[in-house]
């Protein structure tokens, strides 16, 4: 006898719509923003189509954009042309992210900019810390991203999110920030950072891939279990991270689900550069419709418990969600 329930009864047409998941609201993304030196320059990023560098006199405009489409957080990257093995150029108060911050803070003064901070697009060596005889100096790191940080947070960040995974690099940004007065500048660890194939083309984005060697001493291997990522999270929470972030996205929503479950903060993903460029790769040839699943992508990162969404996808994403709902 054929069974009593039929579960198509409530995916019919009204009823279904009725009992779905509002889509993901654009106020929980976070747009990354790319700045270079020069002036009046816009560079497609070949590797990420649809994603550009913009000098500071132009990155203006494009933020604009995106405020007026309802994206209400960005996170700034940087580039420089001045390189040497300290990254010092970083630290510069005049440097291409300083300079963001302090124009897009004046003109949006409610939205929140975050500044990725780590070495990697400032060293001659394209590695996220000191090296000294082929060896990523962990200490003597810290030193120089607690610099970096002060001068985030005297431009104007809001957020300070360091990315180099440099053991106890949270309670040393927040001690140097507490010794500066920024009490209520906010940390966003890149708490469990994979050493991931994924990131391809944000290091062809930043100019940042290393000269030498791999980053595989200081990121997470995919291949470890729960209890590394747990750790992580737990070490973070305890140096007195605000946020916490998983980082690559969709090959990881098993790691961020436990991550969520095990701490008591928010929890932001990274939908990195390699994810987006096969999305994207696939839409321009026709095989898949973008928004549609960029929309399942992104729900599927709520669903594994991310409060923050940080996607290349993002301004898109708010343009198409604004037709959707007229």
């Amino acid at each position: 006898m054929f069974p009593i329930y039929r579960a198509r009864r409530i995916r019919q047409d009204g009823i279904r719509e009725m009992l779905e998941n509002p889509l993901i609201a654009v106020k929980k993304l976070m747009l990354p923003v790319f700045v270079m030196p020069g002036s009046d320059k816009v560079e497609e990023i070949s590797s990420m189509p649809g994603v550009y560098r913009y000098t500071v006199d132009r990155v203006l405009n494009f933020v604009e954009e995106a405020v007026k489409n309802g994206i209400k957080s960005i996170i700034l990257f940087g580039i420089s042309e001045i390189k040497d093995s300290n990254g010092s150029w970083a630290s510069n108060s005049e440097g291409e992210v300083q300079r963001s911050i302090r124009l897009l803070k004046k003109e949006f003064p409610d939205l929140v900019v975050a500044a990725d901070t780590c070495l990697c697009e400032y060293t001659d060596h394209g590695h996220c810390g000191i090296v000294r005889d082929g060896e990523i100096l962990n200490d003597e790191t810290l030193e120089v991203l607690n610099d970096i940080a002060i001068s985030y947070a005297e431009s104007g960040a809001d957020i300070i999110a360091p990315s180099g995974m440099m053991d106890g690099m949270v309670s040393s940004i927040r001690d140097a920030l507490d010794s500066k007065r920024f009490y209520n500048t906010i940390i966003m660890s890149y708490s469990v950072k994979y050493a991931s194939c994924f990131y391809g083309p944000f290091r062809d984005a930043a100019q940042s891939a290393p000269k030498f060697g791999n980053r595989k001493t200081h990121q997470m291997s995919p291949f470890f279990g729960y209890n590394e990522a747990i750790k992580e999270s737990l070490i973070d929470v305890e140096e007195c991270a605000d946020i916490l972030m998983v980082k690559p996205g969709l090959s990881y929503l098993d790691v961020l689900k436990t991550v969520k479950d095990n701490v008591l903060l928010p929890v932001a993903v990274y939908n990195v550069s390699g994810e987006y460029a096969m999305v994207k790769a696939a839409a321009i040839n026709g095989w898949i419709d973008e928004m549609s699943t960029v929309s399942e992508i992104f729900y599927a990162f709520e669903r594994a418990g991310a409060d923050i969404i940080i996607s290349y996808h993002s301004l898109d994403y708010a343009k198409w969600l604004a037709k959707r709902v007229k």
